[in-house]
């Protein structure tokens, strides 16, 4: 595949030296045809959609400004961060907070210029420890600065792309005979994330899906790696994401659509005390 949007290209940027991917234009098509087929029965995509937007706001608001943010904003962020919720708990404590709080403005307070994302990102880690336990602070960089600018910053996660581990959606739709024997040499910056949107985008343009790129481009990463999941059969991965219910359950959970339990206000985080936080506002992504 190939091919670049103009469009999607963030604003005020240097050029950038991308890496080539080679992807499968099959895997490709069998993944958006299953997406719009597992949304058929909830709404359509339109509503999967509308939920993205308004967690792109939700993010928007909390964080303009970073310097005023408080906890309990914060935890409602969280609720929606799947890798995220998971570990954070002892950081929504103080001290801890306010430390976080501190990394956190360092890496929006230059959102408006990528020229060095990847530095950002791994500034931003560098204020956590580097144990296996807080591998879930990339993941919270990717996540804050794809939620306050989402076209300037692709989702930018680990279950995107790892190059340690070598795993994500990358793996699952690079092009090749025998891929789960081979290193995928292809760096997990800001680059090669960037390079990913822009191929997906035009995918998807080639599929008649004109509106709401960006946001398409995120759900049917999600639907390609809940494909993954759903593949297999490991006790780590079902401890992570329990037995799906419904064809879409993966994809909305590794997006964070699942954050708020259905028919009540309790969220899916919880707190260092075990207690889960209660998110007053619902009127954004509950689950159906």
């Amino acid at each position: 595949m190939t091919g670049v949007l103009r469009f999607l290209k963030p604003r005020n940027a240097a050029p950038l030296d991308r890496p080539k991917l080679e992807l499968s234009g099959p895997v490709l098509v069998s993944a958006f045809e299953a997406l719009v087929s597992g949304c058929e029965a909830q709404g359509g995509v339109e509503r999967y959609i509308d939920a993205l937007k308004l967690k792109a706001e939700l993010f928007q608001t909390t964080l303009d400004p970073a310097a005023e943010l408080q906890v309990d904003p914060f935890k409602g962020l969280c609720a929606f961060m799947a890798s995220v919720r998971r570990r954070v708990g002892a950081h929504l404590e103080q001290p801890a907070f306010g430390l976080m709080r501190s990394a956190i403005i360092e890496l929006l307070e230059q959102k408006n210029d990528t020229s060095g994302t990847t530095a950002r990102v791994q500034r931003f880690c560098d204020h956590f420890p580097t144990d296996k336990r807080h591998r879930w602070v990339r993941d919270l960089a990717g996540e804050l600065l794809h939620g306050v600018d989402p076209e300037r910053y692709p989702l930018m996660t680990r279950w995107i792309w790892d190059t340690k581990a070598n795993t994500g959606v990358i793996r699952e739709i690079w092009y090749g005979d025998d891929v789960d024997s081979i290193t995928i040499v292809v760096p997990d910056g800001y680059e090669t994330y960037l390079m990913l949107r822009e191929e997906l985008s035009q995918f998807l343009s080639n599929n008649g899906v004109f509106n709401d790129v960006l946001y398409y481009v995120d759900l049917l990463c999600a639907q390609i790696y809940a494909n993954y999941i759903g593949a297999q059969g490991s006790c780590y991965l079902r401890a992570d994401f329990s037995t799906a219910e419904d064809p879409m359950q993966h994809t909305r959970r590794l997006l964070g659509l699942d954050g708020v339990k259905a028919g009540s206000q309790r969220t899916r985080l919880k707190t260092i005390d075990g207690q889960a936080f209660v998110l007053e506002d619902i009127r954004l992504l509950t689950e159906s």
